[in-house]
């Protein structure tokens, strides 16, 4: 019988893959038979991942260009050429109405979940490029299409990832065979939850027709197709995991 979505000799980073989805990610990743680099501002979740996959343990700021470009530089030395590119990592932000959030506290949101996959993904291109093949995933969130009240920095910042994710697909489109795809979840069992209001949660719980939040390898099992090579004609989209939220 033939066995799909194996990513055998290929090598991947999970960004902010020391917990939650990420990490979930990184395990179906390393069990489709990737090797696997954990990119984590926590250095001790990032190695306890890593070393769990028998992977490698990136730490740094993915709002810094220098840490960025040495932990794909150190990745592509230790286990080879990057193929596949995860841009999970993301915060929050305070839970509140705008108009009592600071301009620091939006600009913090904007630049994790923004600037950060764009660095990684400046980082990556260019050799995805060289070699005419290459799968970036960028976690955004239903949020992102539908706007939270209450989350209007994270609401926005994933509408500029889902944006981004379909400019850059098109940039590469004819340069091999690259794809760039969004996600965009809806509530996820994950330790983000806890630092949200409760009212939040439970106004995002009552949008799901389910009647629950998703589960992390939920997720990972979608991000799995989507860098398989199987996914070739597939680019510049952004696939709900909302448990029949998404009206569009």
């Amino acid at each position: 019988m033939a066995s799909f979505f194996q990513l055998n000799e290929q090598v991947a980073i999970v960004t902010g893959g020391g917990r939650g989805i990420g990490a979930a990610i990184a395990r179906r990743l390393r069990d489709g038979g990737a090797a696997v680099a954990v990119f984590d501002r926590d250095a001790d979740c990032a190695e306890a991942v890593a070393t769990e996959l028998g992977g490698l343990a990136l730490t740094g700021d993915v709002c810094s260009e220098s840490d960025v470009g040495e932990a794909v530089a150190r990745a592509e030395a230790e286990l080879g050429p990057v193929s596949i590119l995860v841009n999970n990592a993301g915060v929050t932000g305070r839970t509140d109405v705008s108009w009592n959030l600071g301009v620091d506290e939006v600009r913090q949101v904007l630049e994790v979940n923004v600037i950060g996959p764009f660095l990684f993904s400046k980082a990556v291109t260019p050799g995805m490029i060289e070699r005419g093949y290459g799968r970036i995933v960028n976690v955004a969130s239903i949020a992102g299409k539908e706007g939270n009240p209450t989350l209007l920095p994270y609401s926005a910042s994933k509408a500029a990832v889902i944006a981004m994710t379909k400019s850059l697909a098109k940039e590469l489109v004819g340069k091999g065979d690259i794809t760039v795809n969004s996600i965009s979840p809806a509530v996820i069992r994950t330790p983000i939850l806890e630092g949200m209001a409760k009212s939040t949660v439970d106004y995002m719980l009552a949008k799901i027709p389910m009647g629950r939040p998703g589960e992390p390898e939920e997720v990972a099992a979608l991000v799995h197709y989507l860098v398989s090579r199987e996914a070739s004609f597939t680019t510049g989209q952004c696939y709900d995991i909302s448990g029949g939220r998404a009206t569009y």
